[in-house]
């Protein structure tokens, strides 16, 4: 059975009013993981995380700490990221070309200016799918 973290060991680069920043370093085992596609670190060298937790003054810089987050909530993120995008893309653009006669050149623009809109209006929602997503962390 697998886990159902998906978990990266990293350190504590600040810890201040409920917050966490904890930098990951991705290494060569990411591209044996299952779940890479999912993380999305596999392509970054370092990343920071962002771990809210009431604990924050229990953290020090340069702690090495593990940071998890749920496989499912992981999921939930790719498919708002990637999934949501392509299907608002390929409506839009089906929308123009198909249904309205508009040329192929403007179907295109449509429907990359409605990938826009979608991003813009999850940048607005992201304090409620902040909450969805919730990190893990705990001392190595």
């Amino acid at each position: 059975m697998e886990p159902e973290l998906i978990e990266h060991e990293g350190v504590v680069v600040s810890a201040e009013k409920g917050v966490v920043q904890v930098k990951i370093t991705s290494r060569s085992a990411c591209g044996a993981c299952k779940a890479r596609q999912a993380c999305g670190m596999a392509e970054a060298q370092e990343k920071i995380v962002v771990v809210p937790t009431p604990r924050a003054a229990d953290f020090l810089p340069g702690e090495v700490v593990s940071v998890g987050v749920r496989k499912k909530a992981g999921r939930i993120a790719v498919l708002l990221a990637y999934g949501g995008a392509l299907v608002v893309l390929l409506a839009a653009l089906v929308l123009a070309v198909v249904l309205l006669g508009a040329s192929d050149g403007v179907g295109v623009l449509v429907a990359l200016g409605s990938v826009v809109i979608y991003y813009l209006l999850l940048w607005i929602c992201r304090r409620k799918i902040e909450h969805t997503i919730q990190f893990t962390i705990t001392k190595i």
